[in-house]
């Protein structure tokens, strides 16, 4: 017996980190040392800053790599990944350094997996970080035949005096929220059930299809719109301070929606009012839950509902962030106002 009768073609592997090598390259920034192929990567401090602070941050895309996987189509959900971890750490107020991932995989198939690290380097180059290396791992009996796992580490540094730890935001902050891409990468296990055994008019008792169009939530298929990649608020949140934008507090929404995302930026004994008519729900969210029978409390408990990421202004702030946002391409809307309180999102059915 060898290696590859076994199931692990250490050949292929040597072939996938030659595709992958201009990819990283392309995310290179001036602090990282050395190249890829060694055991580990080096990246060094950028120099400006007086009084670093690292701040990390792992995740992964949940079961949005199903949707990938019976679509076949894997080049954007590198994108994801790098999106979960990175907004994730600049809610510190944190510039992404490097990112790190980890694929596994059943059986190695080159060609798939370079498209997923080009989405991996896509969400960097959007990040500003370098894709400073990774593992890819061959595990046959563990995964089926066509699957893979992600998971991914992100690394950024702030300046001290500039870190956000909720100790910033005062009464009377009003929360602007950013618009999200859609569905970005939480709730799909629910999504998922939605689709697949959805109660439907015209087929009762038959779910839906991947393929197939639905206008109210897309002119592509089912799956293309679901595999919308998670937005990266990075770099307009970073030129936004550098300009003088002063925010206290931000918040990545992910899973458990704004009531459990919303929260995590406040200071003791504060509370944020929210008003859900302050903007637009995409018809996505209606149909989900109108297709899967699913309450609204449950919605905005599972989903972004079209708010992405949060940022927490002093009021005098506010018109000038909304402006600035919308000149980057980003709808902007002010849906709160921090209150007094015992750490919960008010208004929300």
């Amino acid at each position: 017996m060898d290696y590859r009768e076994a199931g692990v073609d250490v050949a292929a592997g040597r072939e996938f980190v030659q595709r992958i090598r201009s990819l990283v390259d392309s995310t290179r920034r001036p602090e990282v040392l050395g190249n890829l192929g060694g055991f580990s990567g080096l990246c060094q401090i950028p120099t400006a800053y007086r009084e670093p602070i690292l701040v990390s941050g792992t995740d992964g895309v949940g079961t949005k790599l199903k949707i990938a996987q019976v679509m076949n189509q894997h080049q954007t959900i590198g994108i994801d990944l790098v999106a979960m971890c990175a907004n994730d750490i600049l809610t510190s107020g944190a510039e992404p350094l490097f990112f790190l991932d980890y694929l596994a995989t059943g059986k190695l198939d080159p060609e798939t997996l370079t498209q997923v690290v080009e989405g991996i380097a896509g969400g960097c180059r959007q990040a500003g970080c370098a894709l400073l290396g990774g593992e890819t791992a061959e595990m046959p009996d563990f995964y089926s035949p066509g699957e893979y796992d992600l998971a991914g580490f992100c690394l950024g540094v702030v300046e001290r005096c500039e870190v956000l730890d909720g100790r910033q935001v005062q009464l009377g902050d009003q929360v602007v929220g950013l618009a999200s891409n859609g569905i970005h990468s939480n709730g799909l296990s629910l999504v998922r059930r939605i689709i697949e055994q959805g109660e439907r008019s015209d087929r009762p008792g038959q779910g839906y299809s991947w393929t197939e169009v639905i206008p109210m939530i897309g002119t592509g298929p089912v799956g293309e719109v679901f595999l919308t990649p998670t937005r990266l608020y990075v770099q307009p949140i970073l030129a936004a301070r550098a300009t003088g934008l002063t925010i206290h507090g931000m918040a990545h929404i992910t899973g458990g929606g704004l009531p459990e995302n919303l929260p995590r930026c406040l200071a003791e004994g504060q509370s944020i009012v929210i008003n859900p008519s302050s903007w637009p729900v995409p018809d996505l969210f209606k149909w989900l839950s109108q297709a899967g029978g699913v309450s609204w409390s449950e919605m905005y408990n599972t989903f972004n509902m079209g708010i992405g990421f949060s940022v927490v202004l002093p009021p005098e702030h506010v018109s000038q962030g909304i402006a600035w946002f919308k000149d980057q391409g980003l709808a902007a809307y002010a849906i709160g106002k921090v209150v007094e309180g015992s750490g919960e999102v008010i208004g929300l059915i």
